[in-house]
């Protein structure tokens, strides 16, 4: 098999074999990076950089150090900062920025011995489901270059999905892991809110941004959570709790299982209202024939309620915004980033950087979010919106006392072609899936379920209860081992 098309568990077996070296890995696929510029996944690539760290993995190795991830090459989506690499967010406000350090979610998954390429596209300030919105153009999906990747980890999405980078790090607000995995037939996890600091991210939304690993498999998906989960005293929202063993839960037999039946006593919940009117056919027939093959696997699928899943996106375009417009607040052309070149004044610096730098998208959110804050309507929107999404977290609660999982579609149709949506409104409508569980703080993962409409990738969302990373990625894997969904690749890569 090439390299390429090899998991991150099967190159840390290469190199654990000696059969290949973290140096030729990295060259490989700066190689492939190259060769296909034309997917923009990538922002920037750094040759002297990589090999430094191929060749230290390499003599870690060398010294008997023999950890899953050590030497293995990825790339981190341009929202985590770094010091080797520019750290953008895919924006011209921070054109060329260089960070003094790296992010938890960097340094954490650095100390497991991976190998960093460069840094990868996504929407602008994480804003968007399309990558559309990035300053430095579009991510393109390998299955169909003329359609969107999904966002805003559109750039990781593609660059797994084209074997570019064997595993990648995401960033999911409202569904930005999830979405783009869904559209480019990859394994991607959002864990709990607060397993995976948030030191170094460049801030969205607070209560909501989480990071989260992108591969090919859901085993690639579990070594990558194990590094990059733990608390951080840097970071007020991370969660005090140890980190759970995600490689031993992937390959524990449920009790009661048997070898044709590794899903034996999994109650799978199916929300009436992610089954609705919304969803296209194609997409709901792929959905539907990978929840038969979980009943195979032994799985017993149950009938649930999520009432207020139409709720989530007015509560969450109203919550997001809101805290991105404090957020991106600090980008004022004062101390870093970019500035106007001709001003009158401060105040006219400040709004002529703010116009030049942030793009249509980012000007958006930072107008709502400013309105809903603004005095006399505060409470009115943003205090009914904290309510609301109280009661989504409810919701899945009393689903909970019914099943163990909960599952559905991710997105409501196949990835559309680029500049087909040019209504914003519309283009928020296909966060309807994903929005629910980054409201109610749960973890989730996008799972490829097969193929809709001319060929192109559908994803399986499963959703599971607070700090039940492991029953996701067990259930995961139990499917990807008797089906090769995960392991076809787009024609041509």
């Amino acid at each position: 098999m090439e390299l390429h098309r090899m998991t991150v568990a099967e190159l840390g077996r290469q190199l654990e074999a000696k059969a290949v070296s973290s140096v030729e890995l990295a060259k490989h696929f700066l190689a492939r990076v190259a060769e296909h510029q034309q997917l923009g996944a990538f922002l920037c690539t750094d040759e002297a950089v990589a090999l430094k760290q191929a060749e230290a993995a390499d003599a870690r190795r060398a010294a008997g150090e023999a950890t899953p991830l050590l030497g293995v090459p990825l790339a981190h989506k341009d929202i985590f900062v770094t010091r080797d690499f520019p750290s953008t967010a895919a924006s011209k406000m921070l054109a060329g920025y260089r960070s003094p350090f790296d992010a938890t979610v960097v340094e954490k998954l650095a100390a497991a011995g991976t190998v960093t390429l460069g840094k990868l596209n996504c929407d602008e300030f994480a804003m968007g489901g399309s990558n559309e919105n990035s300053a430095f153009g579009p991510a393109r999906n390998p299955w169909d270059t003329a359609r969107i990747t999904g966002g805003s980890s559109g750039g990781s999405a593609a660059a797994v999905a084209a074997g570019l980078v064997p595993a990648a790090t995401g960033t999911d607000t409202g569904g930005s892991v999830r979405q783009p995995a869904a559209l480019c037939n990859v394994t991607g996890i959002k864990p709990t809110y607060g397993r995976c600091s948030r030191y170094g991210m460049i801030a969205f939304a607070s209560s909501l941004d989480q990071a989260g690993p992108m591969a090919r498999t859901a085993e690639d998906c579990a070594l990558l959570l194990q590094a990059m989960s733990g608390f951080d005293p840097r970071d007020a929202t991370s969660a005090e709790r140890p980190v759970d063993d995600y490689v031993t839960a992937l390959r524990t037999p449920r009790e009661g299982a048997t070898a044709g039946q590794p899903l034996k006593g999994l109650r799978i919940g199916l929300p009436k209202e992610f089954f609705g009117e919304g969803v296209a056919p194609d997409v709901a027939q792929a959905v539907r024939a990978a929840l038969a093959e979980f009943e195979k696997l032994g799985a017993t699928l149950v009938d649930v309620s999520l009432p207020r899943t139409e709720l989530s996106i007015p509560v969450y375009y109203i919550i997001a915004p809101a805290e991105a417009s404090s957020n991106l607040s600090r980008y004022d052309g004062v101390r870093y980033g970019h500035r106007a070149r001709e001003y009158k004044d401060l105040l006219d610096m400040y709004c002529k950087t703010r116009a030049e730098g942030f793009g249509p998208e980012v000007k958006r959110r930072i107008m709502i979010g400013t309105y809903v804050l603004s005095h006399g309507y505060y409470d009115a929107y943003y205090l009914q919106a904290q309510k609301l999404r109280r009661m989504i977290a409810d919701d899945f609660q009393a689903a909970f006392a019914q099943c163990d999982l909960v599952a559905g579609p991710v997105t409501p149709t196949v990835a559309r072609p680029i500049g087909s949506q040019t209504d914003p409104v519309q283009e928020y409508l296909a966060d309807i899936f994903t929005l629910p569980a980054s409201l109610a703080g749960l973890p989730g993962m996008s799972v490829p379920a097969g193929f809709g409409e001319g060929g192109l990738p559908v994803g399986l969302q499963l959703i599971g209860n607070y700090w039940q990373e492991g029953a996701l990625l067990h259930a995961a894997h139990a499917f990807q081992q008797a089906t090769d969904f995960h392991a076809r690749a787009p024609q041509g890569y």
